[in-house]
C-alpha cells in the first residue's frame, strides 16, 4: 500500500441519497457518480447521524455521535478540545484544506490547521472573503452577482421559494466556483499528501438553478406517492404534525412544488457535473492512483415526500438516508454495492483504517465494510435535540398566518433543540423513540417504502418493536453521553 494516501472527502449539503437514479431516482441521472461509483463502492443504506448540518458535520469529522460531542444544534460547532480528523493529519503531515461550506469549525486552533481555506456559503462569500493558500480563481464581483438571487428571490408562496438564473457564468454559481477551485487545487498539488475537505453548498436552499439544468429537469420531475390523513389520522407525533403545518404543500401550489423539484434536481445535476470536473483532474494530474476519493451528504431533504419540502427534526429517510461512494482504485473494490447499514461516522475511521494509521479510542465509527475486512452490520442510529421542552402545536397559535417559511425561522432554535429524539434503522424496519414524550414511530419499510404509515399500534409488529427498542437503548448506553448542551436562551419561548 503506498504511504500516506491523499484524503479527498467531497460533501454535498442537504442531498437526500434518492436524489441520484444510483440510489433509486426514476429520473434524475447522475453520470459522474455512476463513474465514481464504478471506480469504488457505493453505500446503500448510509445514515446521517444527525439530519442538520452542524451536527451532522462535527460527528462527521470527530466520528462520534452527537451526544457525545456535545453538538446537537446549529450553534454548537466543533468543541475546542475535540479530537477531529484534520488535527490527526496535521500531525501526519498532511496538507490540510477546505474549499466550499464550513459550518463546523470556529476555534482559532482548527482554523490554524488548514494550510488551504477558501470558504462560500450559501448566501455566497463570508462578509470578509479572506482566503488563505490561494485565491479564488474567479472575480469577486462575478462571484458577488451570481449570488444575488439567492439574497433577493421572491418566494412562489409562504412555505417555499426558488428562482432560476440567466447569463451568469457557471463558474461563479457556487457550486462551479467550488468544483473550478478544487480543479486548481490539484493542479498545483505537489508530492506533499494532501487531505482536502470539498464542501458543496448546494442543494442545500436557497433553490437557485442555472436556467440550463433547470430545463433539463423541468418535464421530467416527477411527484412521490403522499397518503391522504398522513396527519390528521392521530398516527403521526405531534411534532411531525407541526411541520407539516409549516412546510406542507397546499393543493394550489402544486405546481410550484414541481419547479422547486426541477431546480433541485437541476442543481444535483449541476454538482454531478461538478464532482466529473474533479475526476478528471485527478487523472490528468497523476493523482488518482494515491488518493482516496470520498463522496456523501450531510443530510436530505424532504423535498416533496409527505408533501413537505426542505427539513425540520424528523426521521424520514428523505433526511437520514444519504449517498455514499468511496473509490480508490487498485486498493479497495470497485463496481460493488455494499447493503450494510452504515453511518457517516464510519467515515473518518476508514480512512484512518486505509492509510494504516491507528485509530483513535475516542473515536465511536467503526471501519466501513467491503473496503476494509469489517464484518457487515444491519442496523444504524440517528438523533436530533438537545434536551430542550417539547414543540406543541399549540405553540404555533400566537403566530401570525399562514404558518410558513417564516414561522419555520421564527421557532427554529426551540425546534432544534427539543426532546431527545434517538432512531434505528434496519434494512426492512425503522424506530423512533423520544423518552421526553411524544408519540414513537414504526414503519415497515419492506411493504412501505416511503413511510407512509405509522404502525406502532399493529400488534402483529410487537416482536419487531421489541427488538428495536433493545438496540436503541443498547446504542444509547454503549455510547454514553456528555454533559447537557447549552438551550437557546429563554426569549426564544417567547413566540408573538
Amino acid at each position: 500500500m503506498p504511504a500516506q494516501p491523499n484524503i479527498l472527502v467531497i460533501m454535498t449539503d442537504q442531498q437526500k441519497a434518492t436524489a441520484s437514479h444510483l440510489w433509486g431516482n426514476p429520473f434524475c441521472e447522475t453520470p459522474s457518480l455512476a463513474r465514481l461509483a464504478a471506480e469504488g463502492v457505493l453505500y446503500a443504506h448510509a445514515i446521517t447521524p444527525h439530519p442538520l448540518c452542524m451536527p451532522a458535520r462535527v460527528s462527521f469529522w470527530t466520528g462520534r455521535y452527537a451526544h457525545s460531542t456535545g453538538s446537537r444544534r446549529n450553534e454548537t460547532p466543533m468543541p475546542p478540545d475535540a479530537l477531529h480528523a484534520f488535527k490527526l493529519w496535521k500531525e501526519a503531515g498532511y496538507r490540510c484544506g477546505l474549499i466550499g461550506k464550513n459550518h463546523c469549525f470556529v476555534e482559532q486552533s482548527d482554523l490554524d490547521l488548514f494550510d488551504t481555506w477558501c470558504e462560500i456559503g450559501h448566501g455566497g462569500l463570508p462578509a470578509e472573503p479572506t482566503t488563505k493558500g490561494m485565491e479564488w480563481f474567479r472575480p469577486l464581483d462575478g462571484i458577488h452577482a451570481a449570488h444575488e438571487l439567492r439574497r433577493t428571490l421572491t418566494p412562489q408562496n409562504p412555505r417555499f421559494g426558488y428562482a432560476v438564473s440567466d447569463h451568469l457564468p457557471l463558474a461563479d454559481h457556487s457550486t462551479g466556483l467550488v468544483a473550478g477551485q478544487t480543479v486548481r487545487f490539484l493542479e498545483e498539488q505537489g508530492q506533499q499528501p494532501f487531505a482536502l475537505w470539498v464542501s458543496f453548498p448546494d442543494p442545500h436552499e436557497p433553490w437557485v438553478c442555472p436556467r440550463g439544468y433547470f430545463e433539463e429537469m423541468e418535464d421530467r420531475v416527477q411527484l412521490p406517492p403522499w397518503r391522504p390523513g398522513e396527519f390528521s389520522d392521530g398516527t403521526a407525533p405531534e411534532r411531525n404534525r407541526a411541520l407539516y403545518v409549516m412546510l406542507g404543500v397546499r393543493n394550489e401550489e402544486i405546481d410550484d412544488l414541481r419547479g422547486l423539484l426541477a431546480a433541485y434536481y437541476g442543481m444535483v445535476r449541476f454538482l454531478d457535473d461538478g464532482v466529473g470536473q474533479i475526476l478528471d483532474a485527478l487523472e490528468r494530474t497523476g493523482l488518482r492512483e494515491n488518493t482516496l476519493v470520498v463522496f456523501c451528504s450531510d443530510h436530505g431533504d424532504l423535498m416533496g415526500e409527505h408533501r413537505m419540502q426542505c427539513k425540520g427534526g424528523v426521521f424520514y429517510d428523505a433526511l437520514v438516508r444519504v449517498p455514499l461512494i468511496l473509490s480508490w482504485p487498485g486498493h479497495i473494490p470497485q463496481g460493488v454495492r455494499d447493503d450494510s447499514l452504515v453511518n457517516l461516522i464510519d467515515i473518518v475511521p476508514t480512512c484512518l483504517a486505509l492509510q494504516g494509521a491507528q485509530i483513535p479510542p475516542s473515536i465511536q465509527g467503526e471501519p466501513l465494510p467491503t473496503v476494509t475486512d469489517t464484518p457487515p452490520r444491519d442496523g444504524a442510529f440517528s438523533e436530533y435535540g438537545a434536551g430542550g421542552p417539547l414543540f406543541h402545536l399549540s405553540d404555533l397559535a400566537p403566530l401570525p398566518e399562514p404558518h410558513g417559511r417564516r414561522t419555520l425561522i421564527q421557532t427554529l432554535r426551540w425546534r432544534e433543540a427539543e426532546g431527545r429524539r434517538k432512531m434505528v434503522r434496519t434494512r426492512e424496519w425503522k424506530y423512533v423513540h423520544d423518552p421526553m414524550g411524544d408519540r414513537d414511530e414504526l414503519y415497515d419499510l419492506a411493504a412501505d417504502p416511503w413511510e407512509l404509515t405509522n404502525v406502532l399500534d399493529d400488534p402483529a409488529h410487537g416482536d419487531a418493536l421489541a427488538d428495536l427498542r433493545l438496540r436503541l437503548a443498547d446504542w444509547s448506553i454503549r455510547t454514553e453521553d456528555s454533559p447537557p448542551v447549552a438551550l437557546p436562551e429563554e426569549k426564544y419561548y417567547h413566540l408573538s
